[in-house]
């Protein structure tokens, strides 16, 4: 055995044990999440696989006897039955116009609120208020304080500016899906705001004042500077934005009850379990939502650890 094969030889074991401490400094480390860990693994995911075992199954809560195996007959229920159908375009065109016009609006205040001005504190400790608000609390506040017909606040403006002939519309039963976006775009927009603002203060201001040197406009240094730095502050609203509208309630079953068009998927998966009693078809859209809000989740963990990346090598 030559001099170089004995060196191996014996580092392996001093390499080994050197290893050891490590590991086990690895473990020490991560051993006081372990419980946050399993709490919740039994919180979560645990429920979802009983879910998903559910979904494949043909289970009315009113006939238990007569629960069998159905593969994926709920699934194919889900995808063609015409109101489910119906509730999953709802349920995209909520979305769809809730983030875009809540991003559009927290982009302009985030603007404004990156200049200075005084009570500037006071109006940004405002304009966060409505995203603090419990959803269900908000819900209530737009359908008896605002949209209603009688003493709502909408009508009362329109009774001061046109007298006793202004129209008075029931705001909820002519115009409910614009009603429920209406209140969720009031209660996003901070949110937006919040997000876009973060990224409107870590722009490089030398950057700015150089442009500002060089003779640029502020239209120019926002269309070249300030949105393409922007870029990935508005994809992260956009993305976590998608996956809380995706899957809210609160707005349609307080102001509309679901009814008028406005029924979304999770309210339909609602009515499905608490009111069809339709177990095994309510667990089989509820799985197609749960994929849905992983997949945007997906791309939103990619933004942010895109994000962090940017800030730490600056």
């Amino acid at each position: 055995m030559t001099l170089m094969t004995e060196a191996r030889v014996a580092a392996v074991p001093g390499r080994a044990a050197a290893q050891r401490p490590n590991r086990m400094r690895a473990w020490a480390t991560r051993a006081p999440l372990l419980p946050a860990l399993i709490f919740m693994i039994i919180v979560t995911q645990l429920p979802f696989v009983a879910t998903l075992v559910i979904s494949f199954l043909d289970w009315n809560a009113l006939y238990p006897d007569e629960r069998h195996f159905a593969g994926f007959a709920n699934y194919v229920e889900v995808l063609s039955d015409p109101a489910l159908r119906k509730s999953v375009w709802t349920t995209i065109l909520l979305t769809v116009t809730v983030v875009l016009v809540s991003l559009l609006l927290g982009l302009v205040l985030a603007l404004l609120l990156d200049r200075r001005f005084r009570g500037r504190a006071a109006v940004r400790t405002m304009l966060i208020a409505p995203f603090l608000l419990v959803p269900i609390a908000a819900a209530l506040m737009w359908k008896h304080l605002l949209f209603n017909p009688e003493y709502g606040l909408f009508n009362g403006i329109l009774h001061v500016i046109g007298g006793e002939g202004a129209i008075q519309p029931d705001w909820i039963s002519e115009m409910p899906l614009m009603a429920v976006e209406a209140s969720l775009i009031w209660q996003w927009t901070p949110f937006m705001m919040l997000i876009l603002l973060a990224g409107l203060q870590s722009r490089d201001p030398q950057l700015i004042e150089a442009a500002r040197m060089d003779g640029a406009s502020d239209w120019q240094i926002f269309v070249h500077i300030t949105l393409p730095h922007l870029r990935r502050y508005l994809e992260l609203g956009l993305l976590l934005g998608s996956i809380y509208i995706v899957q809210n309630f609160d707005a349609v079953f307080t102001l509309t009850s679901g009814g008028l068009g406005t029924a979304n998927l999770p309210y339909t998966i609602y009515q499905t379990f608490y009111q069809a009693h339709e177990n095994g078809l309510a667990s089989a859209a509820g799985v197609i939502v749960v994929i849905g809000s992983i997949i945007l989740a997906t791309f939103a963990l990619r933004v942010v650890s895109s994000l962090f990346r940017e800030e730490v090598s600056r």
